[in-house]
């Protein structure tokens, strides 16, 4: 673990209050401010969504289980996810240095939120290409419409022309919308992937004087793991980095389950039942292929770890002995909910992100998740987080739901941890049920 926790442990000690509790208030106050900032990058991706709603969104978020449930401990998830979504919120409004300097402080805090300053540097890349292109579309319509206009005689009259002024641009205001919109999201794949490189090269001077702070970060952990020989601080030998693919699916399925409400509602099934039936033939391949994998995957590279198997206070030790392992069937038949997870995550993401955006956010989740061989909820935290910004929102009701469901497993964890305590034979103590 890099010393992010332990400068601000060190900073504590100056004082003479130092304690358990105070050390664990620094968690109290960074769920707040994560809080705050997750409110802001709502304002900054969805300016239409409303205070109300926005508001909602952000307290439901702020009740997400394992976020929630080590608000009360003093470890670095809040922390680390405090700093990815401050470092995010920057890079949307296009503070590129403090957005990378916010980066530093998350690598401190856990080594592989480096890989989450790589995509935030990728979206502001994209954002800035894309923006580009708006202004072209912009300025082409603007050209195209005055060329069309025919020449007014000078002595129409005025208060008539100002009307049809007004009335135009708000029709012209409308088309560029609407071409913006097709133009970004209604390219296919490889359109999009030849846009994003030759606006960036266009504007490559810009785009490296802008983003050389994220690339600074970058060169300095290189450095690190040069002088280290690993990632890895600490137990390096439990820590090895693995190809743990079924991680992947294990995130999809967790992930699904925490947001049933928003990805399973009436209108959301629907859409997805439409989408699949609009090109049956393609998607019925598309799902075999990926269901092929998924098997090979958890046929070859599913990972028992030590600490999986021997620490019975967490709750994947359950979920691995009563439902994955509970016979040798059981792994492969879950395998076709894992990837009705995953296409119910990415048909969400696609009604609001370009599907470059989508390969950025899967590549980057693969790479913090699969070299892992633990199973621990808490290394999803991060990319849940990044799904639920940009997701398609849908009704209060959905929201309503999941933030009772949310309330459920917090008092359930909450019951379980205090009042559930239980001994070891083979270690003094008391033992706790933890995520």
């Amino acid at each position: 673990m890099l010393p992010g926790m332990r400068l601000v442990r060190r900073a504590l000690a100056f004082s003479d209050a130092c304690s358990t509790a105070v050390l664990r208030s620094t968690n109290y106050v960074l769920a707040v401010t994560c809080s705050i900032i997750v409110y802001e990058i709502l304002n900054q991706l969805k300016p239409a969504l409303g205070e109300r709603k926005t508001t909602v969104c952000a307290i439901v978020l702020a009740l997400y289980p394992l976020h929630w449930f080590f608000s009360f401990l003093y470890y670095t998830d809040v922390a680390s996810l405090t700093a990815v979504l401050a470092m995010y919120l920057m890079c949307l409004k296009k503070s590129n240095r403090f957005s990378a300097l916010l980066g530093a402080v998350a690598v401190l805090i856990r080594q592989t939120n480096i890989v989450w300053v790589v995509f935030t540097a990728c979206v502001g890349i994209i954002n800035v290409t894309t923006a580009n292109r708006r202004k072209v579309i912009q300025d082409h319509n603007n050209i195209s419409e005055k060329e069309s206009q025919p020449l007014k005689n000078k002595h129409d009259d005025k208060a008539l022309n100002l009307r049809r002024r007004k009335s135009d641009k708000t029709l012209d205001d409308t088309k560029q919308c609407d071409s913006t919109k097709v133009s970004i999201h209604g390219l296919d794949f490889i359109d999009e992937v030849q846009f994003i490189l030759l606006t960036s090269w266009h504007l490559k001077w810009e785009i490296l004087v802008s983003f050389s702070p994220f690339l600074l970060v970058l060169l300095a952990f290189l450095a690190f793991i040069r002088w280290n020989g690993s990632i890895v601080l600490g137990a390096k030998e439990a820590h090895t980095a693995s190809l743990h693919f079924p991680q992947m699916l294990y995130f999809s399925l967790v992930s699904a389950f925490q947001v049933a409400p928003l990805l399973l509602s009436p209108n959301r099934v629907a859409e997805l039942v439409y989408s699949i039936r609009n090109n049956l033939l393609f998607n019925a391949i598309k799902m075999l292929l990926v269901l092929i994998f998924s098997l090979m995957a958890v046929h070859f590279f599913s990972i028992a770890h030590p600490y999986l198997l021997a620490d019975n206070r967490h709750y994947t030790f359950y979920l691995w002995r009563k439902v994955i392992s509970a016979n040798w069937l059981m792994k492969y038949l879950l395998v076709p909910l894992y990837t009705f997870a995953w296409f119910c995550i990415l048909n969400n993401l696609r009604k609001t992100q370009t599907q470059l955006w989508i390969l950025a956010y899967f590549l980057a989740t693969a790479t913090v998740l699969i070299p892992a061989p633990l199973i621990e909820f808490r290394y999803y935290t991060i990319p849940f987080y990044i799904f639920m910004l940009h997701t398609h929102q849908s009704d209060y009701r959905s929201w309503i739901l999941i933030g009772i469901g949310y309330a459920v497993i917090n008092v359930f964890t909450m019951f379980m941890f205090l009042y559930r305590p239980f001994s070891w034979d083979h270690e003094p103590g008391t033992q706790r049920f933890i995520w």
